[in-house]
């Protein structure tokens, strides 16, 4: 009765609200059915059959068989309905002996029903389609000798090793070679880098650390003593950068040099074989990035992300604080002497005809649209490649000036040498969704249209996937302006329209319904749906608003910073995509207090709203979307075809409040970091949210092998060849025990603890 009323309660709600008759029609079934129940009339089971009856076949009707799906419409119901078959409540309805329940014809034949459900579940949900590959051995690998010198493996940014060692015959025997725990707890994003007998990586605090190939041994590190908390955000480092500096240009002090650049906006150079100050860079081996950047409040402006060296230039741009206040600090881009330190140029998106520093008393353009993820690029044509977002705040732009719209949400190509512009493509135009370009670019040759293309692969966080000419900028594939919803809120602009790749895969999902809405139970299924229907949606691309909207790809991507990995030989291009909505509220100025809760938003400081938002979460705190989150593809690049597409990871890691299930189920989960591609045929990911580094059959999306990870890696695997003995490892960096999301807090607190083993470093190769 009392499940009844709910729903019928609830129903009502979702059913004003423009959703599902069902609701209604099922509280008021299972208020009657536990009215008769309670009187002892076994009509009222008779009821409830019917009731659940109904219930498969509409839960059929909405979701087919996915299995997932049908959990929160079927599993609680058919629980409850168990509660029928036991033999006391048989006989107490019926008031007289009952049958043994096999007995009955009509239970064997719901018997049988149930079996054939269950068969054709499993069914349906075994394996994937798997297309054939044309590209096969139509490429050549940009590093052949397989050093992993940059964060993406080369400047290319391929994630992709030549080495054939390991591979899909024999992955199974991939064992752990060494283990070495770095004594820095807390997050741990850093990705190493191989340069011959060492690898170097960054852990938080902008630690850098050299180890040995063979035995993880320390060789040396060097700890800058940042001066920004040890943990959240300011605890991030994704990588390092190796630079050789030309004969004659540095005598003996550090020839080979290590980059950081850190939280708390400086950038250090060390010798690459003792970890010492290179003393001729800057001031005793850094510099301070703030000169020009104006009035800097503390935590509005450092850097996250290694820089990139080009054609003998040192390239950065860094990140700045997301939804507080306009005018924040600029995103200029600048480039250096890596010998020196000095500043050749800076790019200003506000002044690009100036291209050093500004005058005393002025400072780079503020607001402007930042670089805070990796760059890419392309010494033969002279040109990095720079992933924008979108000017500051986030999610409101009426006061945005032409400078601020031009460049945002882009991929930018600057020549080295100069800083210049040589073109620039926009992915979403006049961005108030925060879709950054987050992903680094990843430079490609393709042969299509008659000839070997120069090609520039730029995912982002819309779930698309661009393909440009790397010289110009030109779409190699179709590029569609389609109208899109439009703003409501005063003061505000949208364009009539918005640029989709419909020549390449999109790896979003078809507009959401309130089909699409999960949760664990019917009740909190159910509240997903009448929030659903209150909030704003119009499919892709529905702009905020102060009813609250609905987004979808949420902030999170789609791609991230994890980007893509290609197998350059092959053709191949992995793809991590995630799905996961977001309700992004605007709240009017003279509506924030100091109460007010802007979840992931912020106060926007400077415009007419604040903003709130947040993950779309049923009141268990379970996705409102059905599953999978995660999913891993592979696109032939040379028919610009899905190759495979399926769900990775497990829910054994996840629950309802927060509470781990420790059910392996197969589910697709969230990803934390992206992918890397081996010569063997292999595709290895650690980033799962399920904590389990795997190796992947790029042709058929089959998982070969597995190990269970301490916590899910933050960071995107490498592979190398050691110099000395020939072993071709695959590594993995994992944090120190902050796998799940809740756990965040714990981190902060093991972050301070200087007793801490600290975040793994894993390295794996097969067995002598």
């Amino acid at each position: 009765m009392l499940i009844g009323l709910v729903l019928l309660v609830m129903g009502a709600n979702l059913l004003i609200a423009g959703g599902s008759f069902y609701y209604v029609a099922a509280g008021a079934g299972l208020l009657i059915s536990g009215i008769l129940v309670f009187r002892g009339d076994q009509q009222g089971a008779l009821l409830y059959s019917g009731f659940f009856i109904l219930t498969v076949a509409w839960s059929l009707y909405e979701v087919q068989l996915d299995p997932w799906a049908l959990m929160p419409r079927l599993g609680f119901f058919a629980v409850l309905g168990l509660w029928f078959l036991l033999p006391r409540t048989r006989r107490g309805l019926a008031q007289q002996p009952v049958q043994p329940l096999l007995q009955l014809r009509t239970a064997q034949i719901s018997a049988a029903l149930i079996a054939v459900f269950v068969i054709a579940l499993f069914v349906a949900n075994q394996g994937h389609d798997v297309g054939s590959a044309q590209g096969l051995a139509s490429g050549t690998a940009t590093s052949p000798s397989g050093d992993w010198t940059d964060y993406g493996a080369s400047k290319a940014g391929t994630r992709f090793a030549p080495h054939e060692q390991i591979n899909t015959e024999n992955v199974a025997q991939l064992q752990r070679a060494w283990t070495h725990r770095t004594k820095i707890p807390g997050t741990f994003k850093g990705t190493p880098i191989q340069v011959g007998n060492g690898l170097y990586l960054c852990t938080g605090q902008n630690i850098i650390i050299s180890l040995d190939p063979d035995t993880g041994a320390e060789q040396w590190r060097f700890d800058p003593q940042i001066s920004t908390p040890p943990f959240g955000f300011w605890d991030t480092c994704r990588g390092v950068t190796y630079y050789k500096a030309p004969a004659l240009t540095t005598g003996d002090i550090c020839p080979e040099r290590i980059f950081t650049a850190t939280t708390d906006a400086r950038l250090l150079a060390v010798d690459s074989q003792t970890g010492e100050r290179c003393s001729d860079f800057g001031d005793n081996g850094e510099i301070s990035l703030l000169p020009g950047m104006g009035d800097v409040k503390p935590g509005f402006y450092f850097v996250t992300s290694p820089p990139t060296i080009a054609n003998n230039t040192l390239v950065l741009g860094g990140w700045v604080a997301d939804n507080q206040e306009v005018e924040e600090p600029s995103g200029v881009v600048r480039g250096f002497d890596p010998s020196t330190g000095a500043l050749k140029w800076a790019w200003d998106m506000g002044r690009e005809d100036r291209s050093g520093l500004p005058p005393a008393g002025e400072s780079y353009t503020r607001g402007t649209p930042n670089v805070w993820s990796l760059t890419s690029a392309d010494e033969a044509l002279g040109l990095v490649y720079v992933p924008t977002g979108n000017a500051t705040p986030d999610y409101y732009g009426g006061h945005r000036s032409e400078a601020m719209e031009k460049y945002a949400s882009s991929v930018v190509a600057l020549e080295a040498d100069t800083g210049r512009v040589r073109w620039h493509y926009q992915t979403t135009h006049h961005d108030i969704w925060d879709y950054d370009v987050p992903s680094q670019p990843t430079l490609v040759d393709i042969p299509m249209q008659g000839g070997l293309r120069k090609a520039v692969i730029v995912p982002t966080k819309r779930a698309e996937i661009f393909l440009l000419d790397r010289e110009t900028g030109e779409p190699l594939t179709e590029i569609t302006e389609v109208p899109t919803p439009q703003t409501d809120v005063p003061d505000e602009y949208t364009t009539p329209t918005q640029p989709f790749s419909t020549g390449m895969p999109s790896f979003a999902r078809a507009p959401l319904s309130g089909v699409d809405m999960w949760g664990i139970t019917p009740f909190d299924q159910l509240a997903c749906r009448i929030t659903f229907a209150k909030l704003r949606y119009e499919g892709p691309m529905t702009p905020p608003s102060l009813q609250g909207t609905l987004y979808y790809p949420g902030i999170a991507g789609g791609m991230n910073w994890g980007s893509v990995a290609v197998d350059e030989v092959n053709q191949l291009m992995v793809v991590n995509a995630l799905h996961m909505p977001f309700v992004v509220r605007l709240i009017p100025r003279d509506e924030v207090s100091e109460d007010t809760t802007y979840g992931l938003g912020g106060r926007q400081t400077g415009t007419p709203y604040a903003v709130y938002s947040m993950p779309f979460l049923s009141p268990l705190f379970a996705p409102c979307l059905r599953p999978p989150y995660g999913e891993m593809a592979v696109v032939d690049l040379t028919t610009q075809q899905t190759l495979w597409r399926r769900p990775l990871g497990t829910a054994a890691e996840q629950g309802p409040l927060g509470i781990k299930t420790g059910l392996p189920l197969p589910m697709g989960m969230f990803y934390q970091a992206g992918s890397a591609v081996t010569g063997g045929g292999l595709i290895f990911n650690g980033g799962v949210l399920d904590s389990t580094m795997r190796a992947i059959d790029i042709l058929t999306g089959e998982e070969l092998w597995t190990d269970k990870l301490p916590a899910s890696a933050q960071a995107t695997p490498m592979s190398y060849v050691s110099p000395a003995t020939g072993h071709q490892y695959v590594l993995i960096t994992v944090p120190d025990g902050i796998g799940a999301p809740l756990a965040r807090e714990n981190a902060a607190r093991k972050a301070l603890d200087k007793n801490a083993e600290g975040g793994y470093v894993i390295a794996y190769r097969i067995a002598d």
